[in-house]
């Protein structure tokens, strides 16, 4: 395999978005589109990747910025012959160049490397991805010589009749000879009533230096599909949607009702597990085999292991071993660590902390900056004090220890292993092993108060 250098072009305007934001960053399946662009490129294992960038590229840069790519500036819209020339000083004579958009998401991986090896094979000066289409309105033909190469590629409003009723359209989608290619954008002109220079110009300089064209066609005609409006991002948003869940159900996972149902690309889910309505996995969640993800459950960059199951809840950035019981309404947020066979009941907050094996909170708990140990039950209500208005403070509860209902833990504070208190207490100092702690105030009845108070009726 020779070098292999990619082009993306990323520096339109995107009018048709009605957005603040460049085209290119609006998000398919939790990340910018040019970003699932970059992933196609690096996955055909290009040595380098160029964006090049305009409208609002700060923020593209920005968007970005964790990638390994170089960035090039389009300062001018004048066409895409234009956006290529910018990145001309980094194209190596040796080696091929990848020429992708970065409005289209939808394009696959395998397409390229089918695309780049049809190139490669007949030893082609540059080969196009094309498509076939019914209706071809609105799209450059490709227009074939007698010997089934590409001779041009002419745009709609300069097709002759016949050249309209021609199906095959251009992707803009390409793989150059990396010499010929650089030459051949030294000879581009701008001569045409948009005064803009086209990358599509340069097939038609290749054919006058004798040079053989070729193009590759694509099954798929959804893969090729530009984003240019809020509609057009909603429909890659679905075909992208469709393509991860029926790989997903390909390989052992249930959905109820796959039409709601969002995961994004990349996310794992384990066999015989079994995703409800409303279900939401994001980023770069892990679900192990055998789980059950209720309705309107959402999880983002979240391990979870074998055999759980999540009713109804929320986990952010957060950890779940095998066997745990989760929800309804309970929320996981970042940081949160639970051991195996442990139960988060209703209405329970955990963050930033460890619980360990076959412990419990059942209900109505907060455990924040927590360090939870084994078979420990949290009662109903309790809370984790663990902010003083400057600082978080960590609370430690050992192994075997209980906490009744209604328990404040005023961090920092530990409870010893075996250590019970009892309902109603705010802990503040230590528990020691095996003792019951008691912190509240001794009941007291006033007799007659309220009538003589004036409040009874």
């Amino acid at each position: 395999m020779g070098k292999m250098t990619a082009v993306i072009l990323a520096a339109g305007a995107g009018t048709r978005m009605k957005s603040k934001l460049p085209k290119v960053i609006h998000e398919v399946s939790s990340k910018p589109m040019v970003e699932h662009v970059i992933d196609v490129a690096e996955e055909n294992g290009v040595d380098r990747t160029i964006v090049v960038i305009g409208h609002g590229g700060e923020l593209v840069e920005k968007a970005i910025d964790h990638r390994n790519v170089q960035f090039v500036w389009q300062r001018e819209q004048l066409g895409t012959g234009h956006a290529v020339m910018q990145a001309a000083d980094y194209l190596e004579d040796e080696g091929d160049v990848l020429l992708l958009y970065g409005d289209t998401p939808l394009i696959r991986t395998e397409t390229i490397q089918e695309l780049i090896q049809y190139h490669r094979q007949g030893n082609y000066a540059a080969t196009v991805l094309t498509a076939q289409f019914e209706d071809p309105t609105g799209y450059g033909r490709i227009v074939r010589g007698q010997n089934g190469f590409v001779e041009r590629i002419v745009e709609q409003k300069d097709a002759s009749e016949d050249e309209k009723r021609i199906q095959e359209i251009n992707s803009g989608m390409y793989c150059y000879n990396g010499k010929l290619l650089k030459e051949a954008l030294k000879k581009l002109t701008n001569d045409n009533v948009q005064k803009e220079y086209y990358i599509t110009d340069v097939v038609e300089i290749l054919n006058q230096e004798g040079h053989r064209v070729g193009a590759y066609t694509v099954s798929d005609k959804t893969e090729i599909a530009g984003v240019n409006s809020r509609v057009q991002l909603a429909e890659a948003e679905a075909v992208m949607r469709e393509r991860v869940l029926k790989e997903l159900m390909e390989n052992g996972v249930t959905m109820i009702d796959p039409q709601h149902v969002y995961v994004d690309k990349g996310v794992k889910v384990g066999r015989d597990t079994i995703l409800y309505p409303g279900v939401i996995l994001k980023g770069k969640t892990e679900i192990g085999e055998g789980c059950i993800i209720g309705h309107n459950s959402r999880i983002i960059d979240s391990v979870i292991r074998n055999d759980v199951e999540i009713q109804s809840s929320t986990i952010v950035e957060s950890f779940v071993d095998d066997a745990c019981q989760i929800g309804p309404y309970a929320y996981l947020r970042p940081n949160s660590r639970l051991g195996q066979h442990v139960k988060i009941g209703d209405f329970v907050e955990v963050k930033n902390s460890t619980i360990g094996d076959y412990s419990k909170a059942s209900h109505l708990a907060y455990v924040g900056d927590g360090e939870v140990g084994k078979h420990v039950n949290i009662g109903c209500g309790v809370v984790f004090v663990n902010y003083d208005g400057k600082q978080k403070h960590k609370s430690i509860v050992e192994d075997h220890a209980f906490v009744g209902s209604n328990v404040n833990l005023v961090a920092p504070v530990t409870v010893r292993k075996y250590g019970y208190i009892a309902t109603g207490s705010t802990i503040t100092k230590e528990v020691p092993e095996g003792a019951l702690s008691v912190a509240r105030a001794k009941q007291e009845n006033k007799l007659g108060w309220v009538a003589r108070k004036g409040l009874m009726k």
